[in-house]
């Protein structure tokens, strides 16, 4: 399987490169710049010497994910699994009194709009593929079962971005493909925190699952847990 994964140099999605060059997979592991965190991505390659591809590539930039795009056209011809890994978490302390909209258009951009872009360009090789996979790493901050007061940029981001995911299901999913939103838990990552209880490889391996098939995901559901049941919306 050949996979892209956005936001590949720290937490989560360093977790997922790792977990699928072990699985015998062709990882494209996307950065905004090859300059930070490539140690830690080339650590991971260790006995699966020529599957990692890094790539440069900035969700919040259209013309990053073109020039992504044409390059792996040209490196593999197709993408079996698309993992919109890549999100930031901005204001977290700002009341709706205090909240600068700045960090809410910055949010969007990346969470919701590189997602969609992602989708825009890639289409195309996934579509080339036999059993082609799109994943948006979601959060149960978007759900409005479970709505708060605070996290306005991020919530209300991953909120949209799960509409985004059940718009693609209508369309893509006809055509044979997966499609998902998922929640990964609270997890140990630099946005998630030292204090959170859950592992992040333990979500890798689950996202890696429910690309191979292995994880039977509830066919209904717009965004599912690590486990591959629903999450309410």
């Amino acid at each position: 399987m050949k996979l892209i994964v956005t936001g590949a140099g720290k937490g989560l999605g360093l977790e997922i490169v790792g977990e699928a060059l072990r699985r015998g997979h062709e990882v494209a592991a996307g950065m905004r710049s090859l300059e930070t965190n490539v140690d830690a991505l080339k650590a991971r390659q260790e006995g699966a010497p020529g599957k990692l591809t890094l790539l440069e590539l900035d969700v919040d930039e259209e013309d990053s994910i073109a020039k992504a795009k044409e390059a792996m056209a040209d490196r593999w011809g197709t993408v079996d699994a698309l993992i919109n890994n890549a999100g930031i978490l901005l204001a977290r302390d700002q009341s709706i009194e205090r909240l600068e909209f700045a960090a809410v258009e910055n949010t969007f951009r990346t969470n919701l709009y590189g997602p969609m872009k992602m989708v825009k360009h890639f289409l195309p090789l996934l579509k080339e593929s036999d059993r082609p996979f799109i994943l948006n790493v979601s959060s149960e901050a978007g759900c409005f079962a479970g709505a708060y007061g605070g996290d306005y940029p991020y919530a209300l981001s991953k909120a949209a971005l799960n509409y985004f995911t059940a718009q693609l299901r209508k369309e893509l999913v006809p055509q044979g493909f997966g499609v998902y939103a998922m929640h990964p838990g609270w997890i140990r990552t630099p946005m998630g925190g030292s204090q959170a209880p859950g592992d992040p490889l333990d979500s890798a391996k689950a996202i890696l699952d429910l690309a191979e098939g292995k994880l039977k995901a509830d066919t209904d559901a717009v965004m599912i847990g690590i486990d591959g049941k629903a999450m309410p919306q």
